[in-house]
């Protein structure tokens, strides 16, 4: 399974990395290596045109649940996320990303806070 990390560069720019899921065995299939979180929390987001330049509070993995929407970075390079995908958001210092629907209605997603 293939995900995004949305990081901070040293240029002070949000930029993406594709990254491949790390998978073991396990009693019924494959599992990733456990992931240090805090509180889960369940979000959507109205249907806003656009959020402009803004950083997340904190490293977290965001799971679309229903919805598309696309995240655009400095360079002007932007990347569609679906319902299903997995974005990894650290880009918590610099300019940060400007986030728009990509389909219409409400975003439903899952935001799991990394813990440091």
């Amino acid at each position: 399974m293939k995900y995004i990390r949305l990081y901070s560069g040293d240029d002070g720019q949000s930029h993406f990395e594709e990254l491949s899921m790390d998978w073991i065995d396990a009693a019924i299939g494959k599992i990733s290596q456990p992931f240090n979180i805090s509180d889960a929390m369940f979000g959507y987001v109205e249907d806003v045109p656009e959020i402009s330049w803004h950083n997340p509070p904190c490293r977290q993995y965001i799971i679309l649940l229903k919805g598309s929407m696309e995240i655009e970075v400095g360079s002007g390079i932007s990347q569609v996320f679906n319902e299903g995908d997995v974005l990894l958001a650290e880009d918590t210092v610099g300019q940060g990303h400007i986030t728009r629907p990509a389909s219409e209605g409400p975003r439903h997603y899952l935001a799991l806070p990394l813990k440091n």
